[in-house]
């Protein structure tokens, strides 16, 4: 019969939609990639900026009178320091790693901020190393610091940790459509990428289906 040998209208992918789809979500891609670059970056950087400041203050009684102490946020405690270097380190491998490798790393990347942000909050009223200076200071192993206050860099190292949190969500939700370092080589002249050329056009792509039927072709056969 006439129709057995045509190919459907309906089953004939549309070149244009495909192509406005793909543009559409290698946007939202774009996006989404400068996006968790710039929140990982920043957050990290923040959180290496406010550890090194002053956390908390406090005195400590002496012979002489009362003694002021201050601790900066290396010394209250490591952690976010730590992890934010682990952050920075995660926010470059989610780029080369792919597949199921890419979200193990996002995800290393989220529970890097979140862990930093919840070191951060506990550090705020941690008095330990306040205590192991006010030891120190008046030689009495027993002594406490008083009057225990805080600034508002642990804070500011809690929300930029968020940051970084941030930064992992992205990378679980949208990663899957960013690509790989190395797909750039692979794509514009790489051996797969020329290799590919040589074997001539693709029977999937849209547009060697349209110049198939423009030959008179059947696209859906299979040799």
């Amino acid at each position: 019969m006439r129709d057995s040998g045509c190919v459907s209208a309906a089953s004939v992918p549309q070149p244009r939609a495909t192509r406005a789809g793909e543009a559409a979500a290698a946007t939202s891609g774009r996006r989404s990639l400068a996006a968790a670059l710039f929140l990982g970056a920043v957050g990290a950087a923040v959180v290496l900026l406010a550890s090194g400041q002053t956390w908390t203050r406090g005195t400590v009684r002496s012979d002489g009178g009362s003694i002021g102490l201050d601790a900066p946020g290396g010394d209250v405690t490591g952690v976010p320091t730590a992890l934010a270097v682990v952050g920075l380190a995660a926010l470059v491998a989610v780029l080369a790693a792919r597949g199921p490798g890419r979200r193990v790393v996002a995800a290393l990347l989220t529970l890097s901020g979140a862990g930093a942000a919840a070191a951060a909050f506990l550090g705020a009223t941690d008095s330990a190393a306040l205590d192991e200076k006010a030891a120190l200071t008046t030689g009495d192993t027993a002594a406490r610091v008083e009057a225990l206050t805080q600034t508002a860099w642990p804070y500011v190292t809690a929300g930029a940790a968020l940051l970084i949190l941030a930064a992992g969500l992205l990378a679980l939700r949208y990663g899957g459509a960013w690509p790989a370092m190395s797909g750039r080589y692979e794509r514009d002249g790489g051996p797969r990428a020329r290799a590919g050329r040589r074997a001539g056009a693709d029977p999937d792509r849209p547009e060697d289906l349209w110049k198939a039927l423009d030959r008179g072709e059947d696209p859906t056969a299979r040799g």
